[in-house]
């Protein structure tokens, strides 16, 4: 079992950034790929950025590239989320993600076994 929380969210004004971590239990987190996801109000949830265990694997959605970056540190359990040059449309409640697997189908929920319970994200215009 691995259970996932996530930290750093809050309040923002429009070009600000935030840093989210996602800290795993469990030894075995390291041997895991991670996703970040995130749901504003009323819309479905959406794939962000994923990572593989090893970091030799990035993929990110086109609409966060050169904002958002993935990174993981192993030794310490967590993966974390840099958000730059946040919009008002990057609202939403971010959540992380994990599975041990190799990258398969990192855009897809289904994919990953365990989840965070998320943290807010506000960007004022």
């Amino acid at each position: 079992q691995v259970q996932l929380v996530e930290s750093g969210g809050g309040s923002v004004q429009a070009g600000g950034s935030l840093r989210l971590l996602c800290v795993g239990s469990g030894r075995t987190f390291g041997s895991f790929v991670t996703g970040w996801f995130r749901q504003a109000p009323g819309k479905e949830r959406e794939f962000v950025c994923g990572i593989s265990w090893n970091s030799d694997n990035v993929k990110c959605r086109t609409f966060v590239k050169d904002r958002f970056t993935i990174a993981r540190d192993n030794d310490k359990n967590t993966v974390y989320l840099q958000m730059n040059s946040l919009k008002p449309e990057d609202t939403a409640v971010y959540s992380c993600a994990a599975i041990p697997d190799e990258m398969r189908r990192p855009f897809s929920e289904r994919f990953y076994g365990y989840w965070g319970q998320g943290t807010q994200v506000t960007v004022s215009s």
